[in-house]
């Protein structure tokens, strides 16, 4: 299993911000799809914690292949969904734009702890 990243209300909004400026590809079919392409190809592709053995295979692989950057987050899928503001829920959420890609990895970067050697 991958190591999940915290999602924090800035996590939150910089991936609303994406979704606004439509910049987002939501579902694990549209972004195995956009990542055959080189037009569309993500930058980040962004998981649920809660997501089937199946479907984080998939995505795993293909980001693999791809070269493209996987980041489990610690939500479920209706948090995803919400921060993205759609009903439901949903697996998976890539971010086609160089720029907002920078943005949410920021926000994720922020809350993450030193791995090693990090002041106290």
């Amino acid at each position: 299993m991958r190591p999940t990243h915290k999602a924090t209300e800035k996590t939150y909004g910089a991936l609303g911000i994406c979704a606004k400026a439509r910049r987002v590809i939501t579902g694990t079919p549209m972004i195995c799809e956009a990542l055959r392409s080189e037009r569309t190809r993500p930058q980040l592709v962004l998981t649920a914690s809660d997501n089937s053995e199946n479907t984080a295979k998939r995505l795993s692989d293909r980001c693999g292949y791809y070269a493209v950057e996987l980041v489990v987050l610690d939500c479920d899928g209706e948090a995803l969904a919400h921060a993205l503001g759609k009903s439901g829920r949903i697996a998976a959420a890539a971010v086609t734009d160089p720029n907002l890609c920078r943005l949410v990895r920021k926000t994720l970067n922020e809350n993450d702890p030193p791995i090693c050697g990090g002041e106290p």
